[in-house]
């Protein structure tokens, strides 16, 4: 193979240091999720005649859930026994370590709280809209993986594939990209979806076809991943692909309900408060 028709990546992390404090690639990229998604949500919001104070407060519920969510996640699924051993370790967040499976699952406990809390903005209401958002971070988030040279993918000699420099001089798939792009895909589709459908869209079925698009695509893409941790070599799938698959069957019976119009009304139904 010759090197010299690969895409070399060898950009630091880090955009720039004063003195202790580093600023990197990926928290600008966190943040910029965030600002973005707080901005479509405000125009939601505002369509919606809802009370600007609740967007705050959610904003708030979200940002913990997501960082709390994460980082559990990356401790408890992919190397629970060091954690476990070294407890104190799960706080150290800044030497890295997020899944987004368990910001999937900090996401839904902290909407789940936050609907208890607010009188007439129901789980299902906030979590159609919010996941409208958390595809487009999915964008911004794999973007600083990106810069971070992490996530890769398995060797290709494909004409777009990436030398990672920090790890070695083969080249690979930019699994990270894919992701990325897929996630904005996905953002558009349901923004759209949104939009052009809001006044007859049935409740619940943004949220099912967000947990079904999203994770079947990383069910798929994780096939040309590297393993984040040794153990998962043993497993017929990797640890992502198994996380993804009760988000899947989630997704579709989430779908199945809504068209039967299971989230509208009723003592038993997840819309009511």
């Amino acid at each position: 193979m010759n090197i010299l028709s690969y895409i070399t990546w060898s950009t630091s992390p880090v955009i720039f240091e004063i003195g202790i404090i580093s600023i990197k690639w990926y928290s600008l990229m966190f943040a910029i999720t965030f600002v973005v998604g707080y901005f479509i949500m405000s125009k939601i919001f505002i369509e919606e005649r809802k009370a600007k104070e609740d967007l705050d407060v959610l904003f708030i519920y979200v940002l913990i859930g997501t960082m709390v969510g994460a980082r559990l996640g990356h401790c408890l699924f992919y190397s629970p026994s060091y954690y476990l051993s070294n407890p104190i370790e799960i706080f150290s967040i800044w030497k890295g370590g997020l899944a987004s499976h368990g910001g999937a699952i900090g996401i839904l406990l902290a909407i789940w709280l936050y609907s208890k809390k607010r009188k007439g903005l129901s789980f299902i209401w906030v979590v159609d809209r919010v996941v409208i958002v958390v595809a487009l971070g999915g964008l911004f988030i794999r973007t600083g993986n990106f810069f971070n040279s992490e996530i890769v993918g398995i060797p290709t000699d494909l004409p777009w594939a990436v030398i990672f420099t920090k790890n070695n001089d083969i080249p690979r798939h930019p699994t990270m990209l894919y992701e990325g792009l897929v996630y904005f895909g996905i953002f558009i589709f349901l923004f759209r979806k949104y939009w052009k459908e809001k006044s007859s869209l049935q409740p619940g079925m943004l949220f099912g076809l967000f947990l079904v698009l999203v994770f079947t695509a990383r069910f798929l893409l994780e096939f040309i991943k590297e393993y984040q941790s040794s153990f998962e070599a043993s497993l017929p799938i990797d640890m992502g692909q198994i996380l993804s698959l009760p988000f899947i069957i989630a997704g579709i019976i989430i779908i199945n309900y809504s068209r039967k119009g299971y989230f509208y009304q009723g003592k038993k139904h997840l819309s009511k408060k």
